[in-house]
């Protein structure tokens, strides 16, 4: 074999490396990307599981309320729901709308003086908020685990290889504008 024959090989073999390598490292991202979203569903589920008993506490106090509980259960169906469609920008609308009926609930306490001195609530809502620390740091984890991947597959020579091998960019987890703002609550 002649030295051009082995500069060739030499070249393909580096090529195929440099492939792989790259592929490697877009499958690590995916995982992570899939992890962080798992983290997510976590907390989700967690949140999902405290709202029937936070919702059957305010009852006994609240009870002429019931528009406010009944749009906080129906926030969480919805959530619930769209947990299984597996769609992010939905399941993102479905959580904002759960987290403003949340907001609304907790503003219900500072009317009701038993209910706000009340252990179970104080503890449910001391709960709730913790986990909602917690989802608003795994979705912080995510869309940073997306980003990472979302630029490895934009640049340049991985974009080559993430289009050949259809790897497409994940939507980040965010909040709507009306979510960010205060909820005002009027009797």
């Amino acid at each position: 074999m002649t030295t051009t024959t082995w500069i060739i090989i030499g070249a393909i073999v580096l090529l195929g490396l440099i492939i792989i390598s790259l592929y490697n490292s877009l499958i690590k991202l995916k995982n992570r990307v899939d992890e962080a979203w798992s983290d997510i569903d976590v907390q989700l589920k967690r949140r999902y599981d405290l709202i029937p008993n936070l919702v059957s506490t305010v009852k006994g106090y609240a009870s002429h309320e019931r528009e406010t509980l009944d749009s906080v259960v129906e926030a969480r169906n919805q959530a619930i729901n769209s947990q299984q469609k597996n769609d992010t920008k939905e399941q993102a609308q479905a959580e904002n709308s759960l987290s403003s009926a949340l907001k609304s609930i907790f503003a219900l306490s500072e009317s009701y003086p038993d209910l706000k001195a009340n252990t179970n609530f104080l503890e449910l809502q001391r709960e709730l908020s913790d986990t909602e620390n917690k989802i608003q740091a795994a979705r912080r984890f995510f869309n940073a685990n997306v980003r990472q991947f979302n630029t490895k597959i934009q640049v340049f020579p991985t974009n080559m290889i993430a289009k050949g091998l259809s790897f497409t960019p994940y939507e980040y987890f965010e909040i709507e504008t009306a979510q960010a703002e205060n909820i005002e609550v009027k009797f």
